[in-house]
């Protein structure tokens, strides 16, 4: 399938699991088995801890694999993904002793839960395309090589460009059809109130104006603004705008 082909083919799929079936399906013309494809709208926490993704996309992975990293905090100690979000560059990775990738070099103690894991389930070489957005979004896609040879890193770096282009081509198809929820950062929920209340105060509205505005009690505007200041862990008025605008809130 060449670019205009699979393009055509991920438009005509009218959902995101479709068009990442149709994904999964490329990619095995360049031997990958496995397909992760996992979208954050901020990357980092103000503490610049990482955030979960708000989407994971995953075709024959492990059973567990979904729950471990969307829900057991194996994503934030993933060394493919601390790669992936430092550098925009494609790159070809193995988690094996004998590997000659940037993993390689990159691999810490910190790390040892999710290389006991790969192992485990003899996931161990793959290539990752990392996707950074303008507005501080990210997305990666990542294809693994099931029986993969030790000289792995040779033929990834040989199919490393087809798949980038089949990346992008997959993000281009998934990215609009997200909604509220894959736009909204799993690291701070705020009630729809909580948000309105905090647009306003950073157009420069007081309580009392913002009151105003929504026909509420200037009481209840104190309260909406300062349960959202909470959530932030914002001190000041300026501090829970600044990080409002972070977690794109605004």
């Amino acid at each position: 399938m060449n670019a205009l082909e699979l393009e055509a083919a991920l438009d005509a799929a009218p959902t995101i699991g479709g068009r990442l079936d149709i994904a999964h399906g490329a990619m095995a013309a360049l031997g990958l088995g496995a397909l992760i494809y996992d979208y954050a709208p901020v990357a980092y926490t103000h503490e610049g801890e990482l955030i979960t993704p708000s989407f994971f996309g995953m075709r024959e992975v492990p059973g567990d694999m979904v729950d471990l990293w969307s829900s057991s905090g194996f994503y934030q100690i993933d060394p493919v993904q601390h790669l992936a979000l430092n550098n925009p560059r494609p790159f070809v990775w193995s988690y094996r002793r004998n590997g000659q990738t940037v993993l390689n070099r990159a691999l810490d103690e910190r790390h040892e839960p999710v290389v006991t894991y790969v192992h485990d389930m003899a996931i161990t070489c793959g290539m990752t395309v990392p996707i950074h957005g303008r507005s501080g979004d990210c997305a990666t896609v990542t294809g693994i090589r099931y029986g993969a040879e030790d000289d792995f890193h040779r033929e990834g770096a040989e199919l490393l460009g087809d798949f980038t282009l089949l990346a992008h081509a997959v993000h281009a198809a998934v990215e609009p059809l997200f909604g509220e929820a894959e736009r909204r950062s799993r690291a701070v929920h705020l009630t729809p109130r909580e948000r309105e209340c905090l647009r306003f105060s950073a157009e420069g509205l007081s309580a009392k104006d913002i009151s105003g505005r929504l026909s509420r009690s200037v009481p209840t505007v104190t309260m909406h603004l300062n349960a959202a200041a909470r959530k932030l862990g914002a001190r000041n008025r300026a501090q829970m705008i600044a990080r409002a605008a972070h977690y794109r809130l605004l």
